[in-house]
């Protein structure tokens, strides 16, 4: 059982990675193999439209473009789990998720009456995020929205239902103090992290127990 997490976010030790580490650690603790693939530590850019994985000649599910994605794109194809992060930038997921769902995705489409996805096999899946807003706002606002459309088409793709964790209103600084910030309050960020955040790295781990279990409870 082979467990790879894709960090989605610039910051490899804060929110988005701990959390996804705590999957893996759920996923080591039952055996698997594991690993964190940082983007931000890659040059790459998202798909260009060339259409190669589309050409009755071509080969289907590869992206035919060169660079540091190659490897990681093959890579994930081995995995018996995969498990996307990255936290919330505008109403979305980072310009570094989009463009490796992009490619990703993409090749393994296929615009076919018979089927609409090419990927060898199905294989669970999860997606977690993180973010600067609260669970309220977010309910509010219709934020969730916005996400849905890369969540459909990763389920599609890998033929799994996909699993979800929000860890909302996370600690954003290291000091407060040092940053504009007057729209929040640091003792109730405070107050998040010490009482929620282990609640959410809990959930994370879950998920990693569950995916090496090969057990899903959605």
């Amino acid at each position: 059982m082979k467990i790879i997490a894709v960090n989605g976010s610039p910051r490899k030790n804060w929110n988005t990675a701990t959390l996804l580490n705590k999957a893996l650690d759920g996923a080591a603790s039952q055996g698997a193999e594991i690993e964190l693939v940082n983007l931000y530590d890659l040059k790459y850019r998202g798909c260009i439209s060339c259409f190669a994985c589309k050409r009755k000649d071509g080969q289907h599910g590869k992206c035919a473009m060169k660079d540091d994605l190659t490897h990681i794109l093959e890579k994930i194809e081995t995995a018996d789990a995969i498990i996307f992060g990255s936290p919330i930038y505008y109403m979305n997921i980072t310009a570094g998720m989009t463009a490796l769902l992009e490619r990703f995705l993409y090749s393994h489409s296929i615009y076919s009456n018979k089927i609409s996805t090419v990927y060898p096999k199905e294989v669970q899946s999860a997606f977690i995020y993180t973010m600067n807003a609260t669970e309220e706002y977010i309910e509010k606002s219709g934020y969730k929205l916005s996400l849905k459309p890369h969540q459909d088409f990763i389920a599609k793709t890998l033929r799994r239902p996909l699993e979800l964790l929000y860890s909302y209103d996370t600690y954003q600084f290291s000091n407060y103090d040092k940053y504009e910030s007057s729209i929040f309050s640091e003792k109730a960020k405070s107050k998040q992290k010490l009482e929620q955040f282990p609640i959410d790295s809990q959930r994370a781990f879950d998920i990693g127990v569950r995916f090496a279990s090969k057990v899903n409870v959605f």
